[in-house]
């Protein structure tokens, strides 16, 4: 014999079937909602502080700090996580490198890691070597005869991937890392290639790439072409 309470239990479940729809359609929307926001591309400006320049920056270069900003950036891992990194470039070009990177993140084009130069104390090999994306650092040009300073100087030029992108000078390879990346005709991700997702990136807002040079600087941009 069914009794009125066992009617009324089952009345109360059937009642609270679409309340429970609807709190877990909430809970997958919100999950989906806070994914996309995380996936979202971050770009930001702001003032450089002395641990973004304190070895990368000192008296007679010919950029001051005045003329420097920090531009952060969401960029693709290697991982394929998305990841927050760091450029210290001049203050006339931040609007160009946020638009370069919106691009790239667009594109999903993997890079290894982006933060100041300052953080391998100023040590072009050693960024290199860590494969690391950098633009600012007070230096001469790599290779110059008559020891001008490199557009790095300037925060007008940015390494991307310098692993997979090596600066070949004569005989020499930079990064030594890079030497299994010297033949272009092997594609692996984060490439620097022509009509490539890089190379497109920064053509978009004019820089030039040095690729095309006759020693060529695979990870190497530039506002100057130098």
């Amino acid at each position: 014999m069914v009794t009125a309470s066992v009617i009324d239990r089952q009345s109360t479940l059937a009642a609270m079937r679409p309340v429970a729809v609807v709190f877990v359609a909430a809970v997958v929307l919100g999950t989906a909602s806070a994914a996309a926001a995380t996936e979202r591309f971050v770009g930001t400006v702001s003032a450089v502080g002395p641990a973004d320049l304190r070895f990368s920056y000192r008296s007679g270069c010919p950029v001051g700090p005045a003329q420097l900003r920090l531009v952060r950036v969401s960029y693709r891992g290697f991982d394929g996580r998305v990841h927050l990194g760091s450029l210290v470039v001049s203050s006339r070009v931040t609007r160009d490198v946020v638009s370069v990177f919106r691009r790239l993140y667009k594109a999903r084009f993997p890079i290894r890691r982006m933060t100041p130069v300052s953080a391998y104390r100023g040590s072009d090999d050693a960024s290199m070597a860590a494969d690391n994306t950098s633009a600012f650092n007070c230096r001469r040009a790599v290779g110059s005869a008559s020891g001008r300073w490199s557009q790095h100087a300037y925060g007008t030029a940015i390494d991307v991937n310098p692993v997979e992108n090596p600066y070949i000078l004569g005989n020499r390879v930079l990064p030594p890392a890079g030497r299994r990346y010297v033949d272009r005709t092997r594609l692996r991700g984060g490439m620097a290639l022509e009509g490539g997702a890089l190379v497109k990136a920064f053509a978009s807002v004019g820089w030039k790439w040095g690729g095309r040079w006759t020693s060529p600087d695979y990870q190497h941009f530039s506002v100057s072409g130098r």
